[in-house]
This record gives C-alpha cells, structure tokens and sequence, in this order.
C-alpha cells in the first residue's frame, strides 16, 4: 500500500543536486582557511627552528673558539650557513651578544670565564599577503631564541 501521492519513481522537488553545491561552497569556506593556516605555521616554525639553531650555534661557536678573531671569523661564517640554510632574510636577522661575569667582573665580552647569552631575532612575512598599503610589513610575525653557554677559562684576549 503506498501511502505518497506522487507517481512511483519520482524525487521529491526541491532537493534534486543540491548535495553537490553545498558540498563545494562549504568545503571552500572551511578547507581554504585550514590550508592557509597550515602553510602559515609552516613558515613560522620553519624560521623558529632557524632562529633557535642560529642561537644555538652561535653561543657554541663564540664560547669555544679560542680568541676574539677566530670567534668573529666563525661567527660570520655560522650566521651565513644558518641563514641561507632556513631561509632567513639577512637583513631582518638581529644577533645580540650580552655576557654576565660568573667568578670575576666582565669588563670585554667574550671573556674568560664569562657566560655568553647569544639572542637572534627575525621577523615571518606571512605568506600570500601583498604589498598593497603595507600589508606585508604589517602581517609579520617576530621570532626570537637565546643560548647561553660558558666561556672557557683559557679565552685569550687580544
């Protein structure tokens, strides 16, 4: 016994292909932001991981290099295999060198015995924003990591 009016085979109106458009309006609205997003934090952990490395790296370099010119020469030399290896922009990275004295006062730094705190900073673009009014340096996203490490006793000063 049927029970509908209409004649048998026959879909209901209003419904016919509908699924494949909401299907495709929604899954833009929701997947486009998820991908961005993705890509956006991507970046951003790809120059955080660079940032932190070059912080790493640099207070290993200076603390165990045996006087003032050979640290600064490999200091250089670690900055620019660190940046061109992330990705970083030369121009945007800031290294800060400070030391804190443990046994006598720190009159140069690096100096023997001292604890060297090496800070490097940069700033993330966010990818796909155009230079339009500015955007572009307003859409960044700042990166900063410290080390420490200790100078040997037997730093030689110049």
């Amino acid at each position: 016994m049927r029970v509908s009016t209409e004649p048998p085979g026959a879909e209901p109106p209003g419904d016919a292909g509908s699924a494949a458009l909401e299907f495709i309006l929604v899954g833009l609205v929701l997947l486009v932001p998820i991908v961005y997003l993705i890509v956006a934090l991507g970046a951003i952990q790809g120059q955080a991981l660079g940032v932190e490395t070059g912080a790493r790296q640099l207070a290993r370099t200076i603390a165990s290099a045996p006087d003032t010119m050979t640290a600064d020469t490999r200091t250089e030399r670690v900055l620019t295999a660190i940046v061109a290896e992330y990705g970083l922009d030369p121009a945007a990275v800031d290294v800060e060198i400070r030391c804190a004295a443990t046994e006598v006062p720190v009159t140069r730094c690096p100096a023997a015995g001292a604890l060297v705190a090496v800070t490097v900073r940069t700033d993330v673009p966010l990818p796909l924003v155009p230079a339009i009014l500015g955007l572009d340096q307003v859409a960044r996203v700042p990166v900063e990591a410290t080390s420490v490490q200790k100078v040997s006793r037997f730093w030689v000063e110049p």
